[in-house]
């Protein structure tokens, strides 16, 4: 793989995204929002409760891990079904097919830079201000290392459940009602609207066993872990890579046997 015109790719990616940085903003003040909302939201769940303590974890616990969740949410998400679904519609599919690129490659590379960006300037600062308000609450050590190696994995993971239901959208010619069906789906099922220790346990067992728990439960856990615990870290990475792995053979597959049926009724 020329892995240089790739890289080029992704430059003009992270220079797009400093060409529009208000758009940056808007996330920022969204996220703000969000935040306000999550913090009246579990503190009502807390005081509600008879012990300080739920299902392991504090209300201080429980914000810092909603905080970076929220965060890390929208440093990742690359919106490839938006941008794929709309090249189908318009017919801009056909002419993204003719590069000297793989198609999937393409898309990837490309948006990594807008990615890289989003991670710079929401999740850095966010992490520094809990890090800072806190009081040094989140442990710095191996475990920033291990979070970063999740991370990779994690954007992986989640590009690939993003290039699958962009496919469908081959099929469907619909991008709306299939992505809001996916990031409800991801948000829960991932850790990032509900840390995962609050769920049931049979629940527990199934999402466990599923790759939506990679995305975010996964580098959080590795990031929050205070114990040094390397079996876990071990563990958690070995778990990501192994979806990694299904994921991308996955949404490779159905690419290859889905763009055979395209139709273009744009352009």
């Amino acid at each position: 793989m020329n892995l240089k015109k790739y890289l080029t790719l992704t430059r003009a990616g992270a220079m797009e995204t400093l060409q529009y940085r208000a758009s940056a903003v808007v996330i920022v003040l969204g996220n703000l929002l969000y935040l306000t909302i999550v913090y009246f939201l579990w503190k009502a769940i807390y005081a509600s409760s008879p012990s300080e303590v739920v299902n392991g974890m504090t209300f201080y616990d429980t914000l810092i891990y909603l905080v970076l969740a929220a965060a890390l949410a929208a440093s990742i998400e690359m919106y490839t079904v938006w941008m794929i679904g709309r090249d189908i519609q318009s017919g801009k599919i056909v002419l993204d097919l003719l590069k000297p690129m793989e198609y999937r490659s393409f898309y990837f590379w490309s948006m990594a830079g807008s990615m890289v960006m989003n991670f710079l300037m929401t999740f850095i600062p966010t992490f520094i201000a809990v890090e800072i308000m806190t009081h040094g609450a989140i442990h710095i050590g191996m475990n920033i290392v291990w979070f970063l190696i999740a991370l990779v994995f994690a954007v992986l993971i989640n590009y690939s459940i993003d290039f699958i239901v962009s496919t469908i959208c081959l099929f469907t010619e619909s991008i709306w009602g299939i992505n809001i069906m996916k990031q409800v789906i991801i948000m829960l099922l991932s850790g990032a609207t509900i840390p995962l220790a609050f769920f049931p346990d049979k629940l527990r067992a199934v999402v466990d066993h599923l790759p939506f728990q990679s995305i975010y439960n996964a580098p959080l856990s590795l990031l929050l872990d205070s114990t040094g615990d390397v079996r876990k870290a071990v563990t958690t990475l070995a778990t990501q890579l192994m979806w990694c792995v299904v994921m991308t053979v996955i949404s490779k597959l159905f690419w290859n046997v889905s763009v055979k049926q395209i139709t273009v009724n744009g352009g």
